[in-house]
């Protein structure tokens, strides 16, 4: 499918010709993704969308495609401009595309201080442009893909260069071109976080079960979701939400009967698959493998919710890291998360450098991960907590 304004690439041939054409263009390329977070167990890309100046703006199909080499070879020699590109990297790379330089419209407008980042705002308020958002949250595993999608999913990707350059103008007005380099480079090469020991106990309102039986059970409908949700690729929560899984534990049902009769265990596949679930909830019941209190990761701290009654010195510590913190992140006009992740600040809180040096306290955010521009920043201001 071809319009004036895009390409759509659906096997392996139009792609090997896609990308000669964005191989001669010139420029930066503008890339993007689209998934179906929310609908699918996967976090695979569902249209992968590429712009660069004197080639025009081509829409590839993953589904259809199976080598994405050719285009991985053309996307080279200069940079990638994406839009929060920590949600789109992961997908792309699945498939073979990893950037080599990446520019990344949304952390600079969060370095720039702009009220709101979303592409649609950052969008109108540099370029004059507006762009509807009507099916961001659509479900592009849909195949055929409407035509009303593919237009908008082009024009996203065709702005991001003209996008680029704008935010880089602001970028060099308020010196902060180090800074996100800096920080696009440790988005490019940030390693895949490690998957949780036992992700069960992230069940939203999981808190409220207290029992190591009741634990159980959770664990077990939580297994029975994620292998079903997996093999029919669905995303768990449309199959049977946190909260039914929750209800049905407090409910502690005696039969199939009992837990199918509970207005709040809900979701798709409550009742078709309740005996999938009853199953679960039964395994719970008798198992002899009662989980314990959650544990700390190795090398972790303790959250820091607890410190006010458990550990006062460190949470007057937070207290004033967090205000100096602040004030600064106000004179740099931008959000305190980006000139120090809180979870460093924290760290140092709760574990202060032996040496209370603005050297000592770099020293430490660095082994930490802290990017050099923000240890020039942060590390004088810091250590005034520890020396005072």
């Amino acid at each position: 499918m071809t319009s004036a304004a895009w390409s759509m690439v659906t096997d392996d041939a139009e792609l090997r010709r896609a990308s000669a054409l964005i191989a001669e263009g010139t420029g930066p390329f503008g890339v993007d993704t689209e998934r179906a977070s929310g609908f699918k167990y996967s976090n695979r890309a569902y249209l992968v969308q590429v712009f660069r100046r004197g080639a025009g703006t081509f829409l590839f199909d993953p589904v259809a495609i199976t080598d994405f080499a050719p285009l991985a070879a053309a996307l080279t020699g200069d940079e990638w401009v994406l839009h929060a590109a920590d949600q789109d990297l992961p997908s792309l790379a699945e498939i073979g595309l990893v950037p080599e330089r990446l520019f990344d419209t949304e952390l600079s407008s969060r370095l720039l201080g702009l009220e709101r980042v979303g592409l649609g705002a950052v969008t109108q308020e540099l370029l004059g442009i507006e762009l509807a958002k009507a099916h961001s949250a659509a479900d592009w595993s849909t195949r055929p893909l409407p035509e009303p999608w593919l237009e908008y999913a082009a024009l996203d990707v065709a702005l991001l260069p003209d996008l680029r350059d704008a935010v880089l103008a602001r970028l060099v007005d308020a010196g902060k071109v180090e800074f996100a380099e800096q920080e696009f480079e440790a988005v490019r090469t940030r390693p895949p976080k490690p998957k949780a020991a036992e992700p069960w106990r992230k069940l939203s309102g999981g808190n409220r079960l207290r029992s190591p039986r009741q634990l159980a059970m959770a664990r077990e409908l939580w297994i029975a979701r994620d292998d079903f949700a997996r093999s029919t690729d669905v995303a768990p929560g449309r199959l049977l939400p946190d909260a039914s899984i929750i209800a049905a534990v407090s409910a502690n049902p005696r039969s199939a009967g009992e837990l199918a009769s509970l207005k709040t265990f809900r979701g798709r596949a409550s009742r078709s698959e309740l005996d999938r679930w009853w199953k679960a909830i039964l395994r719970g019941k008798t198992t002899e493998n009662l989980p314990g209190p959650k544990t700390r990761e190795p090398g972790s701290i303790p959250s820091h919710r607890s410190w006010a009654q458990r550990h006062p010195e460190a949470a007057d510590r937070l207290t004033e890291l967090r205000a100096v913190v602040t004030a600064e992140a106000e004179r740099q006009h931008m959000p305190p998360e980006n000139l120090i992740s809180p979870a460093l600040v924290r760290e140092l809180a709760w574990q202060p450098p032996a040496d209370p040096s603005p050297e000592g306290v770099a020293n430490r955010l660095a082994d930490l991960g802290a990017r050099p521009w923000q240890l020039a920043l942060v590390a004088p201001i810091l250590s005034t907590v520890f020396v005072d």
